[in-house]
């Protein structure tokens, strides 16, 4: 599997990874904010953005990309962060190869399995006359009046494309991701825990980590666990508070 990244800055190396509906550059500013101490790599997860459109989705299948990722770019040990499902690729990550990874930051999101939450945005996204669409206005006005959230209509545009004949295309493999929505909504396990530092830093205004009652199940498999709020951000934390998460990476990875 040959991912599609970027790279930025010089030192001890960074793998980013983004969560569902993204891609590498949603983390692009992130990257470069790390990159006068480190050397970043924000990826594309399979089915997303650049890399491969391929069948099947789950945590382990994208552990393995990661693992052929770095083992293909000479990296055999390195700090991995990872936001929403990206998060959950790197606990799976850490679980199934704790050697291969120096600190583990999990950015919004818990081990456990999710109820869902995505079902309008698949319903909108798969109902869009691509072969009709003539510009990205009427695309946007299509999904604006079932799509009520202006950020997420948004980040949800960076996904469309348009071909050098002029048709529009989603850069994501959006019937895989749908066919696999249940097993992205699924739980992170492992034989054993992950015994080093985790950074779990969650938005103080998101319900994807949801204190006390999450706890538990992140100590599991993550005891040394430290677990941080960004105040008044919510799930799109790199986003609504770029700064706040490089402090937060750069004290923990430090």
């Amino acid at each position: 599997m040959e991912l599609n990244y970027k790279s930025f800055g010089q030192g001890e190396p960074v793998i980013i990874l983004h969560g569902l509906f993204g891609t590498l550059d949603n983390w692009q500013t992130i990257a470069k904010a790390l990159a006068d101490e480190y050397l970043v790599f924000i990826v594309d997860q399979r089915n997303h953005g650049r890399s491969p459109h391929v069948p099947g989705m789950s945590y382990s299948l994208l552990a393995e990309d990661l693992r052929e990722f770095m083992e293909s770019h000479w990296i055999y040990r390195a700090h991995i962060v990872g936001h929403s499902m990206g998060g959950k690729t790197a606990m799976q990550f850490a679980l199934i190869y704790p050697d291969m990874v120096d600190r583990l930051a999990v950015i919004d999101i818990a081990p456990k399995a999710y109820a869902g939450g995505h079902e309008a945005i698949f319903d909108a996204l798969l109902s869009l006359p691509l072969d009709e669409v003539e510009s990205r206005q009427e695309a946007e006005a299509f999904l604006a009046a079932r799509i009520d959230d202006p950020g997420v209509l948004q980040f949800l545009l960076k996904n469309l494309s348009r071909s050098t004949e002029g048709h529009y295309a989603w850069k994501m493999n959006l019937p895989v991701l749908h066919q696999y929505y249940h097993k992205i909504l699924d739980t992170v396990a492992g034989d054993a825990p992950y015994e080093e530092s985790v950074l779990f830093l969650r938005g103080g205004r998101s319900q994807y980590i949801q204190l006390p009652q999450d706890e538990p199940a992140i100590r599991a498999l993550f005891p040394e666990a430290r677990i941080e709020t960004v105040p008044g951000a919510g799930h799109w934390v790199h986003a609504e508070a770029p700064q706040a998460v490089v402090e937060h990476l750069k004290l923990f990875l430090g």
